[in-house]
């Protein structure tokens, strides 16, 4: 009996470690359904805790083993030290997957609740784990709609409700295969086609066209804050703007492209002025903002060159998620500023997120800011007009991470119905329409701009309008029936 529980947890890890396989770089999207169907099975065989830990655990734990080279190369942990901080996020993720096989065990246990149960489960836990403890929704299921004709439900119910189609596959698969069940499996696949086929379109921009140059500098991690690399990297911005600026509207470098506070550098302050007045291009830079004795902000500036003139004319949105332990030492655990004196101590931003240019409004998502739905939405409805997502994913290497990346900016693009703009240090730099397509893609670690054109949009999606109440209310309208079939179980 004790080797079957070990069997099943072994598979169930199995199953977890695929998962990474069907997100970006690799697309296997198709993968996702037989290792939730797999683990739906073994849920169904008793021990649900430990199936679903285990299964979290391989999703998390080695779906994140790129943190461990970004820590000790970057972070100068040893690489033992390193590969703990991986395997304590894959413990800590993995307790949610455990939380969403124990709901399904406990309202379904093996029946035919299981369409009902298993879907909302999921739910359940991918809103939490993008809001629990700040939030983390890294490789969130329901990015696994981008590219297929279900990916219109986003715009209504967010990446969060998007869980509900691979979730409600793997389900429906499951009954199917299952002896006495298929009835209920051909209903769930009949609910499934139902809702790829009636699938609401995308929101398409309707306003002006622009065009943008998206500067990528691949400037290399270990030279980005080396003091004598600094004049090597403003010079290589210079040149490829130079460049491009003629054939643009608007010129864009990515996150802390600048990465000095030019409060502090009165030279090289006039030093851009000069440059962005010999374009006549309005340029938007990421940079970092002094707000106080030791306090910072990293964020994203606004410079026209026919109206500032001086740093302090430059309109500026701050980066409001901040990433833990990375920007800031959350207040529970304040040792760690003795122990970690290299972690940067920044501030949250607390305006609109939204810097304008010649009355376009721009909603500034900094960095680690586009894995989260809330952020894009909230620029949306203080008028952004167009995403702007500045990152240096340089810190990832070559790893899938930069992908996963970006394949959470395609997401917030299909949300909001804005097209995203993304400068990244290094890549994935692109212009992504509202319906999650790829427009334009720079070639990856390459010293390019990418010159696409983009529209403007004033409409709202019924996410954006609505947020993630509606689904949490149909959340909670499914739960009734399950919490009234387990209070009658009991």
């Amino acid at each position: 009996m004790k080797t079957n529980r070990s069997i099943h947890a072994l598979l169930a890890l199995i199953c977890g470690a695929l998962m990474p396989l069907a997100f970006s770089p690799f697309d296997h999207n198709w993968l996702a359904i037989p290792c939730l169907t797999g683990w739906l099975w073994l849920i169904g065989q008793g021990r649900p805790i430990r199936c679903g830990f285990a299964f979290g655990f391989g999703w998390f734990g080695f779906g994140a083993w790129w943190l461990a080279p970004t820590l000790h190369i970057y972070g100068h942990l040893p690489w033992l030290a390193a590969a703990f901080c991986v395997f304590l996020v894959g413990v800590v993720m993995a307790m949610l997957p455990a939380w969403w096989a124990w709901l399904t065990w406990k309202t379904a246990g093996g029946s035919a609740w299981v369409l009902l149960s298993f879907p909302a489960a999921a739910i359940a836990e991918e809103w939490v784990r993008g809001h629990l403890f700040t939030g983390l929704p890294w490789t969130a299921l329901g990015n696994l709609l981008l590219d297929t004709p279900a990916i219109g439900w986003a715009a209504w119910f967010g990446v969060y409700g998007a869980a509900l189609l691979p979730a409600l596959i793997a389900a429906s698969l499951l009954l199917l295969l299952t002896a006495g069940r298929q009835r209920a499996g051909a209903a769930g696949m009949t609910a499934v086609a139902l809702l790829m086929i009636f699938a609401p379109a995308p929101m398409a921009a309707t306003g002006a066209f622009h065009t943008a140059a998206l500067v990528q500098a691949n400037i290399p991690q270990d030279k980005k804050w080396d003091a004598d690399f600094v004049n090597a990297t403003m010079q290589r911005y210079a040149r490829l703007s130079a460049g491009a600026a003629a054939h643009a509207d608007l010129l864009i470098w990515p996150e802390a492209a600048i990465p000095f506070f030019l409060e502090r550098a009165p030279g090289w302050s006039a030093w851009l002025d000069q440059q962005v007045q010999s374009w006549q291009t309005p340029l938007l830079y990421g940079g970092l903002k002094l707000t106080g004795e030791r306090m910072a902000q990293n964020g994203l500036f606004a410079f026209d060159p026919q109206t500032a003139t001086t740093l302090s004319k430059r309109d500026f949105a701050g980066k409001h998620h901040l990433v833990p332990f990375g920007e800031y030492v959350p207040s529970w655990i304040p040792f760690l500023h003795t122990l970690v004196p290299e972690i940067a101590n920044f501030r949250p931003a607390e305006d609109d997120g939204v810097v304008r240019l010649r009355s376009i409004a721009f909603g500034a998502l900094i960095c680690y800011e586009s894995l989260f739905p809330e952020e894009a939405r909230g620029r949306v409805q203080h008028g952004a007009q167009v995403l702007v997502n500045v990152t240096n994913d340089a810190w990832y290497g070559t790893t899938p991470a930069a992908w996963q990346h970006f394949q959470a900016a395609r997401m917030r693009a299909v949300e909001t119905g804005r097209y995203v703009l993304r400068a990244a240090n290094t890549g994935v730099t692109a212009i992504i329409q509202p319906d999650g397509v790829v427009a334009e893609e720079a070639p990856w670690w390459t010293q390019t701009a990418l010159l696409g054109r983009f529209q403007l949009s004033d409409a709202q999606t019924r996410y954006v309008r609505w947020g993630d109440w509606p689904l949490l209310i149909c959340l909670i309208m499914f739960m009734i029936p399950l919490y009234a079939r387990v209070r009658k179980r009991s």
